[in-house]
Order: structure tokens, then C-alpha cells, then sequence
């Protein structure tokens, strides 16, 4: 196959060259200004694109699923579980993995680490363990320093466990990227609360890991960061392009759609619905619909239903037809990854390669 015209629609496309180029950005970024670099893989899923990262100087990997945890062993042995190990079979599935990943494991509670500590005595292994503190998400994390100062005691008195830092997701900031100051200001002053805490408490974190794809580039300004673990920035997709954190045409990958009906005036449909878009709202930012046209970015998926998107073309003078082929922009790429089997990479018109999504789902395929 080596042409858009043999694909059948919907399909994610990866444009190659935008991709290599999100990569090396990030990558240069952290290296000029010494923080480390953990990529989340819950935008990719993909060995193939975690491989690129790490070949570009990441120091290992992010994952929030036992699955990503067990496909991403197959191409690194320094792995960060970012999600509460809670529950047996996760536990299991999460320790299965070979005896020489280094596995940290983010968590928020004494429940996480005592369960967490008598899984690894049983798998026979030791697990470093990040502390997780919220700073404004209000999803996981402790909220206090007396909280996290105990967590991180309880901890240290775990043999099987070792304490190697400090975790946080600044999620809550939605602002645009020249906005983000007083959201910054008090994400400091908030981190340095915990950071004095521990320190005075003999507790020092070695590691201070943080970061999001719309904070990303500003992450140097973050009180004692030693690591960031954006996701979404080797796709980008249009929420990142509206909060300023890349420019549109920094968006790798599309959805491949076809036109299928012109009848109803003002408007075309497209094969690209809720189960190849997602139904993401744009976040905390102005602006409507479920896409935008790569080409068109004043057309965007009005409506949908499970397999039809609306374009509205009542702001264009732009009038496709049946048959004919559009590259849509979601709001959240992670989504539109986690319902795709198969990517295709791309330069122009022209497919150059394919890879599975091979760390989608809870559980190997049979």
C-alpha cells in the first residue's frame, strides 16, 4: 500500500516528519535545561514511537496501565507506573514484568503501599515508589505536607519498597501558555511547602517528576523538578494547538475520513464519528466541536453520531464531494489512538509504514 486512496476510512494517520520533529523539540528542551526526560505513552501506545523517544535521550518511560507497563518492557527496563496500584489482579499483572525493569510506581495512600510491598515480597523483587501529591488536579495525590512526609516514612520502613521521590500532575492548568503565570506561581509555592517538609523531615525526594504537554515547555520554571512526563506532545492535536503549546501544523496525526453525503445544504458527512473522533469536548479553552480540517481549519466537526461527523461548512467557501478524501484534527488525540488497531505513517500522500497499537486494551490479545 502507498497511497491515501487504498486506505479504508477512518484511519489514523502519523505524518513521519512532524512526528521526528515533536520528538527532537521535547527532547532538545530537556536537554538544555538538565531535567529529565519520561514520556507518557498513553498518547502513542506504541513501541515503535516509544523506541524514537528513547533513542532521542529519554531516560526511560511513563505508563498508567498494566498492559503499557508489560508491551514497553520489551523496549526499556526503567518503567514509572503512574496510576494507584490498587487491586490484586493489577498488582499481578504489574509484577509479572521481567526481573530486570526498574519499576517505580506512583502512589497516594497507605492501602497502595502496604498491598504494593506485599506483592513485590511475594514476586521477590524491590519497587521504588514516587510519593504523589496533588497540586491543583484534585484526582489523586495527598494534599498535605504532613500527609506526604508520612507516606513517604511508611515507605522507607518497607524493605521490599525504596522511596525515590516526589510525583505530580499539573492537569488543572488549562490556560494558554503565556497565561499560565499565577497558575504557576501557585504550583510552586504549593510544591515548595512539601519539598521544605520532606527535606526538614530527612526525607529529601531524589526525584521530583512532573510535567504536562500544555505546561511543557515552561516546566524549567518548577520549583526542584527533576523529571517531566508529557504525553500528548508527540502528536499534539487541537487542544494543544488552541492552548498555544504547538502550532496547528505541528499536529502529527489525523484521522483519515472520507465524504460520504453532500445532500443536507450547508454541511457534508463524513465516516469519522464518536468511534473513530472520541467525543471530546475542547477543555477549559473557547472554540466548539469535536475536530477541525487540516486543511480547513475553519471547518469543524459540528455533530456526530457512532460512525458520521458533520462537518459545518456555513464559514467556508470550501465544498468537497462524495468520494473525496479530509485529514480531521481531534481535540484528543490519546482517545482517537485507544480506538485504532493499526497507525499509518505518512509523508504527504504517500504511506511509508504501519504499526500496531500494540499496548491498547487491558490485556494481551489471544
Amino acid at each position: 500500500m502507498t497511497s491515501l486512496a487504498e486506505i479504508e476510512t477512518p484511519a489514523p494517520l502519523v505524518d513521519l516528519d512532524r512526528l521526528a520533529a515533536n520528538i527532537d523539540r521535547a527532547a532538545a528542551y530537556a536537554t538544555a535545561h538538565h531535567i529529565s526526560l519520561r514520556p507518557h505513552v498513553k498518547t502513542h501506545k506504541s513501541p515503535i514511537v516509544a523506541s524514537q523517544q528513547l533513542d532521542r535521550g529519554a531516560v526511560g518511560l511513563t505508563c498508567a496501565t498494566a498492559r503499557e507497563v508489560e508491551v514497553m518492557a520489551g523496549v526499556t527496563d526503567d518503567l514509572l507506573f503512574a496510576y494507584p496500584p490498587i487491586g490484586a489482579p493489577r498488582l499481578h499483572h504489574l509484577l509479572s514484568v521481567p526481573e530486570h525493569v526498574r519499576l517505580t510506581v506512583s502512589l497516594d495512600s497507605v492501602a497502595a503501599i502496604d498491598a504494593l510491598a506485599d506483592a513485590a515480597a511475594r514476586a521477590r523483587r524491590s519497587v521504588r515508589v514516587y510519593v504523589e501529591i496533588d497540586v491543583g488536579m484534585h484526582r489523586v495525590g495527598v494534599t498535605s505536607a504532613e500527609h506526604a512526609v508520612a507516606l513517604a516514612r511508611r515507605v522507607s520502613r518497607r524493605k521490599e519498597l525504596e522511596y525515590a521521590g516526589l510525583a505530580f500532575y499539573a492537569g488543572h492548568i488549562r490556560e494558554p501558555v503565556g497565561d499560565q503565570d499565577p497558575s504557576l506561581a501557585r504550583l510552586n509555592a504549593d510544591l515548595q511547602v512539601i519539598l521544605d517538609a520532606l527535606t526538614a523531615a530527612g526525607l529529601a525526594p531524589e526525584a521530583v517528576s512532573g510535567g504536562s504537554t500544555p505546561t511543557l515547555w515552561r516546566s524549567h520554571e518548577l520549583s526542584g523538578v527533576t523529571e517531566i512526563r508529557p504525553g500528548t506532545y508527540v502528536f499534539n492535536d487541537r487542544t494543544t494547538a488552541e492552548l498555544g503549546a504547538c502550532a496547528l501544523s505541528d499536529c502529527a496525526l489525523t484521522v483519515l475520513a472520507t465524504v460520504v453525503s453532500t445532500a443536507v445544504p450547508g454541511q457534508v458527512v463524513v465516516d469519522a464519528g464518536v468511534k473513530a473522533l472520541g467525543r471530546e469536548p475542547l477543555r477549559a479553552i473557547d472554540g466548539d466541536g469535536y475536530g477541525v480540517v487540516a486543511d480547513h481549519p475553519d471547518v469543524v466537526v459540528a455533530r456526530m453520531s457512532e460512525e458520521h461527523g458533520i462537518l459545518d461548512l456555513r464559514n467556508t467557501s470550501w465544498r468537497p464531494s462524495v468520494g473525496e478524501l479530509v485529514r480531521i484534527i481531534p481535540n484528543h488525540v490519546c482517545i482517537v489512538v485507544h480506538l485504532n488497531d493499526l497507525v499509518y505513517g505518512v509523508r504527504g500522500d504517500r504511506v511509508e509504514t504501519t504499526w500496531p497499537v500494540e499496548a491498547r486494551g487491558r490485556h494481551r490479545p489471544s
